[in-house]
């Protein structure tokens, strides 16, 4: 998303400053929603809303995953890190002296939950990823849990972490309290139980890496894609999610 001209303002400023896309753009930033969802949350017609989403697609800003629980349900994602790309280059593009600094700092004493049906990959490495970067206090667990993947071990080797888990049903974890309830699968999203404290209900659509053929790259780009959102919401605090 280069810059047009020195009189033309960079396209993410042009596609952002749209109000109804800077909303859309908001409620994608921290959960991923369906389309319905997010006509619930900006009060906008579905036609006006499916039309937005398809300027920040071809932009390359979101992206957009068929559902695993319905496959009739599409699940939008907002691509952060393209957007800090973006936000730095029209900063260049105003003043060379400007840019964009992303300071993560690690969330303090919170205490979250991942969520996914086996509890065997994406919530167990979602948990060991948080918890390598942070003191937070994580767990994992899953609706169906099985024992862990080899391929998650490995996966998380790369990372400098070795991956150790007993598979945990979530309704075990149900009485506890939590900042932050992060679903990591579309099945597991539409089954989970209500938690004590009202923590804030994340979901990020990531398909099973197990489901694939060969499943060990799978694997790998599903702990990539982890360790990017993790980044992401080290820069953030329960109060600051809260409020969006």
């Amino acid at each position: 998303m280069s810059a047009t001209g020195p009189s033309e303002p960079p396209p993410f400023v042009r596609l952002a400053g749209d109000p109804l896309r800077w909303r859309l753009m908001r409620e994608l930033a921290h959960t991923d929603r369906r389309v319905r969802e997010l006509v619930d949350a900006v009060g906008q017609p579905q036609n006006l809303v499916s039309y937005h989403l398809r300027k920040l697609r071809t932009a390359e800003l979101v992206t957009a995953r068929r559902s695993s629980f319905d496959g009739r349900d599409t699940y939008y994602h907002l691509d952060l890190r393209r957007c800090a790309d973006a936000l730095a280059e029209a900063g260049a593009a105003l003043h060379p002296g400007l840019g964009v600094t992303r300071a993560a700092r690690g969330p303090a004493r919170l205490r979250v939950l991942f969520l996914c049906t086996g509890n065997s990959g994406r919530s167990p490495m979602a948990a060991a990823l948080l918890r390598h970067r942070t003191g937070a206090e994580v767990a994992s667990a899953g609706s169906h849990p099985k024992p862990l993947r080899p391929e998650a071990v490995r996966a998380m080797a790369e990372y400098g972490i070795t991956l150790t888990h007993e598979p945990t049903h979530l309704d075990s974890l149900r009485q506890r309290r939590f900042h932050w309830v992060i679903s990591l699968c579309d099945r597991v999203r539409e089954v989970c139980p209500e938690f004590p404290g009202r923590p804030r209900m994340i979901h990020w659509s990531i398909p099973d890496p197990a489901r694939e053929a060969d499943s060990y790259p799978a694997f790998r780009r599903v702990a990539a894609e982890l360790d990017t959102r993790i980044g992401f919401l080290m820069a953030t605090t329960p109060e600051e999610v809260s409020q969006t």
